[in-house]
């Protein structure tokens, strides 16, 4: 029920003569508001909100599904100011799919293949690069031959290689400064080596060759190699490296026979695969490094270090070298084989020895 208002309205009756006849309003509640009033007052005002947000969520247009929102990251760019501008084309930044180099991402890397052939000491070579805590020197990764098939297949393998993203016992990757592998000669490389010589220097990749002076003591060592293959003297496992010196005593122990009728023509063409790869990748960066000198020249892997671009450290391997003994005791025929290279431009081979025992 309202509340209802009197009007008193009173007439002064003195004044009239003065102000005419006045009219006073007095508005006064006959008496206190009573508790309805405020419910009813309560109820406008909540009735009022709802109408106002009403009104207000018409205007906001909600959508239909959630957005997703995604996040790039972007780039980082490493800075190469302080890097001379001939050895720019050296350097390189790889950004891996498989995973994140993190705090190493702007680690500057260079790219680096051993060349090479069987027997030439090229494992033992990695061993010693490898023990370095900057090197990844990936092993013998065309070995298979469905890596070398093409130059599709071969390109694919070296991209993964350079892109840290080659699987191996010597990967370092993250933090890594030179990365490479090694690569036999007669594994493709003379068979497409304009293509493999041109993305050498497309990609800045620096090439360290590793020969063997003595020809005629790498011939005695693929031969006994290849002798173990089907032997299998140790354990009935063939090893090509070994770490003890029992076990190379072991193998040692077979004394090949060498065919002298086409031995001049193995050693001319083991020279002629040597100069020619010389040759081929005579614009590459490189480096020419005989095992000879890793043994006797302590100077040799520090000049390799330096090469590398990598802090120079002392270098070891656990392998043990297999052959130490004169060429006279490892030689079956050896009577033959000396009067074969008598005379020869080959005549040193039979009395250098390449180590010092």
């Amino acid at each position: 029920m309202m509340p209802f208002i009197t009007i008193h309205i009173c007439l002064h009756e003195e004044h009239n003569n003065a102000q005419g006849g006045m009219i006073i309003f007095s508005s006064k509640a006959s008496k206190k508001l009573p508790y309805a009033f405020w419910l009813v007052l309560l109820f406008f005002i909540m009735s009022f909100g709802v109408y106002i947000c009403g009104v207000s969520l018409t205007h906001i247009t909600m959508p239909s599904k959630p957005t997703k929102i995604s996040f790039t990251r972007t780039k980082r760019t490493c800075a190469i100011n302080d890097i001379p501008p001939e050895e720019q084309v050296y350097v390189h930044f790889p950004r891996p799919k498989t995973y994140s180099r993190e705090e190493c991402e702007c680690t500057p890397v260079r790219f680096f293949v051993i060349l090479s052939m069987q027997r030439s000491g090229s494992g033992w070579f990695e061993t010693l690069l490898n023990s370095h805590p900057n090197i990844s020197s990936n092993g013998e990764v065309f070995s298979l031959k469905t890596r070398r098939q093409n130059m599709e297949t071969i390109q694919r393998t070296l991209d993964t290689v350079y892109n840290l993203e080659w699987v191996s016992s010597a990967a370092k990757n993250e933090c890594v400064a030179a990365v490479g592998f090694k690569w036999m000669l007669n594994q493709a490389v003379m068979v497409y080596h304009r293509q493999i010589a041109d993305y050498f220097n497309q990609k800045g990749v620096s090439v360290i060759y590793l020969f063997r002076r003595n020809l005629l003591r790498r011939l005695v060592s693929l031969l006994a190699n290849a002798y173990d293959k089907d032997a299998k003297l140790i354990n009935g496992t063939h090893m090509s490296h070994v770490h003890t010196r029992e076990q190379a005593d072991l193998l040692a122990q077979f004394k090949p026979t060498i065919n002298v009728s086409s031995l001049m023509v193995d050693l001319t063409n083991a020279e002629h695969t040597m100069t020619k790869s010389l040759e081929i990748f005579n614009s590459s960066r490189r480096m020419i490094l005989y095992y000879e000198d890793i043994i006797n020249n302590p100077k040799a892997l520090s000049d390799v270090q330096e090469f590398l671009r990598v802090p120079v450290r002392k270098l070891r391997s656990r392998q043990v070298k297999i052959h130490i003994k004169p060429l006279h005791e490892q030689v079956n025929n050896w009577d033959d084989v000396y009067r074969t290279i008598k005379g020869s431009q080959y005549e040193g081979f039979l009395h250098y020895s390449d180590y010092i025992f």
